[in-house]
């Protein structure tokens, strides 16, 4: 399984100036955590090859836990253990929401796609690149089956991989392009309007 970067320098200056619940400054580093809130699952950091067994636990701790909320996260530096979060989010049922602070990349975008319920507020910031291993996404053919988990995932998750082969063109691993509204819309990332004050 290729990994993914997890964003280019600028948009790891631009995550970790934002300050998040608790007055906490996250860097591109610190592994993902989960927090509860009410129902809310609030979710910072880099999902890493320990995540999937964290959150195994958080959920057996909080069964009643209706939501992730995806605050700062610079993405995903083991993408077998993100699609696999994924897939378990979408197993249990459970929605995914970005505030209007909310600054996620990479990885972090595919675990949004995983909420069966998708809200967005006015002014998250979605961040999306091709991933790179050995080569670089877009130097596979269609047909590769690099693409195959990617393709199996955004699939299930949207009904289609349009949004995969999106983000496999919209930047290079080096970089990274933000997404307009227009693009969330136009990919079905949200499954009602962005939510304004």
């Amino acid at each position: 399984m290729q990994r993914r970067l997890a964003f280019l320098a600028s948009s790891l200056a631009l995550a970790a100036a934002v300050a998040v619940a608790g007055g906490l400054m996250l860097s591109h580093a610190q592994a993902a955590s989960f927090k509860l809130q009410g129902q809310d699952i609030l979710v910072n950091g880099t999902v890493n090859g320990k995540s999937l067994r964290k959150f195994r636990a958080f959920m057996a701790k909080n069964p009643d836990a209706q939501r992730l909320v995806l605050l700062d996260m610079p993405g995903s530096d083991d993408d077998e253990t993100n699609l696999k979060i994924g897939h378990m989010v979408r197993d249990l049922g459970l929605g995914t929401h970005v505030t209007a602070s909310s600054r996620i990349y990479s990885g972090a975008v595919e675990l949004f796609l995983a909420g069966t319920e998708r809200t967005m507020e006015a002014g998250a910031v979605l961040g999306v690149h091709a991933w790179e291993g050995d080569r670089t996404a877009d130097e596979y053919p269609r047909w590769h089956p690099e693409h195959a988990p990617y393709v199996a995932y955004t699939t299930r998750m949207l009904g289609s991989a349009d949004f995969y082969w999106f983000t496999v063109h919209a930047a290079p691993a080096s970089s990274m392009h933000e997404m307009t509204e227009a693009e969330i819309e136009r990919f079905g990332l949200l499954t009602q309007p962005v939510l304004r004050d």
